[in-house]
């Protein structure tokens, strides 16, 4: 690559509408020049428990994530470098023994709620946003998520966000906002904020000011 990539951080709570931001993101840029990495591809592997020990963990504490492999994979990207990210199967709770190519590319997304817990990590973002939404929403869009795409029952989503995803978010993740450049209310739907940050990232990244944005 002749250039830096711009890294871009989007973090918030479980179900605010990152990934809608994301996408918007990429729809715009192209997604021939965006490459996205999910820290939730980055949870520690724990094949030596079994799989209802797995299910049981806290994975939403910051320590359920090998953030510091994420760290070097960043860094690569920046340096021009392609990297092999991990695939994480949410059904059986564990990382596969495949591995995905990330190619560094004008515009890198690193998006996760914990993504701003570290500072090693949150130093090399060059935008940070943070996609707020109400409680409420978060917890009716991770349930039907989880149910859909995870495999898992309505009261196992309910039990886990009672035991570790309220109170995690809570200490760790609320109170990574004040790192944020950017605020994004309602999430996706916020389309003044979007437009107000695809604008900036095209700044950023030097395109033509005639291209428009979709």
């Amino acid at each position: 690559m002749s250039h830096t990539p711009v890294v871009i951080g989007v973090a918030g709570g479980s179900g605010s509408g990152k990934t809608t931001v994301v996408r918007r993101i990429v729809e715009s840029i192209g997604d021939d020049h965006v490459t996205v990495l999910d820290h939730d591809r980055y949870y520690r592997d724990r094949n030596d428990l079994r799989l209802e020990e797995r299910a049981a963990l806290n994975y939403d504490h910051p320590d359920s994530l090998e953030t510091d492999l994420m760290v070097r994979h960043v860094v690569e990207l920046r340096a021009g470098k392609t990297v092999e990210a991990p695939v994480y199967d949410f059904t059986r709770h564990a990382r596969r023994s495949t591995t995905e190519t990330a190619f560094p590319r004008k515009v890198i997304i690193v998006e996760g709620i914990l993504i701003y817990a570290d500072t090693a990590l949150r130093n090399l973002l060059d935008i940070k946003v943070f996609v707020d939404a109400d409680d409420d929403i978060r917890f009716i869009r991770r349930l039907k998520r989880d149910v859909a795409e995870r495999a898992r029952t309505m009261e196992s989503v309910i039990d886990q966000y009672q035991a570790t995803v309220k109170p995690m978010h809570l200490e760790f993740v609320e109170p990574t906002k004040r790192y944020a450049d950017i605020i994004i209310p309602q999430g996706g739907h916020n389309t003044v904020a979007i437009g107000m940050l695809l604008t900036l990232i095209r700044s950023l990244t030097q395109q033509d000011a005639g291209a428009p944005i979709r």
